[in-house]
């Protein structure tokens, strides 16, 4: 079936990357599959996360399906957008029509972007992960992709007011190489491995990271672990509390 509005879309989004002259730093995009299914697993700091998740894909010439709440496809203005970029509706309350969507997506040779620390985290660190990735990737006999953005936060993240000025943020991304999905490893123990490998990707896309804090009223956006002023994630103090 033709791409008749995903292909729009992107170029829409690259025009907007010029715009706000964004500096891009991407490494890892040879471990995306020029064919074939895979689950691509991201952590997730910001709004606009799908988009550089999809970016990243863009060099292996693959589209990816991202898992999105419901609430985005009920909007008027997103939710025809997202239905026409083939993304798949996610109702927490009935979840497994989301997950047999995805899964024979899968097994059509399509990429499906999921987020599975389910929402933002406001600690720009990584959450708990689900083992919905896991179990599909399992079922569906296809690789896991780890991937970790950096940056995004500053331009829309949740609790903030948006940042599309032209003021040259950078955004760094970091693709790992593919990890295999054993159907008789236990999906719990996959997903500690793929939350570990995306941690070790932020980490390096953390340290590449081109600039700093411009003054204590722009450490919002640094994790408090990092000595910035991000909610430190539950049950971690901030260093300047002991």
């Amino acid at each position: 079936m033709a791409e008749l509005v995903y292909p729009p879309v992107i170029g829409a989004a690259r025009t907007m990357f010029k715009a706000l002259d964004l500096r891009f730093d991407i490494q890892g995009t040879e471990h995306i599959p020029p064919r074939g299914g895979a689950v691509l697993v991201s952590n997730h700091i910001g709004y606009l996360d799908f988009v550089f998740c999809g970016l990243a894909a863009l060099p292996a010439k693959r589209l990816v399906r991202f898992m999105a709440k419901e609430a985005v496809f009920r909007n008027k203005l997103s939710g025809p957008l997202m239905r026409g970029m083939k993304h798949i509706p996610v109702d927490r309350a009935q979840g497994e029509h989301a997950y047999t969507h995805a899964l024979k997506a899968l097994r059509s040779g399509e990429i499906i972007g999921v987020f599975p620390e389910a929402t933002i985290s406001q600690s720009f660190t990584l959450k708990n992960f689900k083992s919905g990735a896991a179990r599909l990737a399992q079922e569906a006999g296809v690789p896991l992709l780890p991937m970790a953005l950096w940056g995004t936060q500053r331009l829309w993240t949740k609790g903030r007011p948006r940042n599309l000025r032209r003021n040259h943020i950078p955004i760094t991304i970091r693709v790992g190489e593919a990890m295999a999905a054993d159907p008789a490893e236990p999906a719990v123990s996959i997903t500690g491995r793929v939350r570990g490998r995306v941690q070790e990707l932020l980490e390096a896309a953390q340290r590449a990271y081109p600039v700093r804090p411009k003054g204590p009223e722009d450490t919002w956006w640094v994790p408090a672990h990092l000595g910035g002023t991000a909610p430190p994630a539950p049950g971690v103090a901030r260093r300047d509390q002991g």
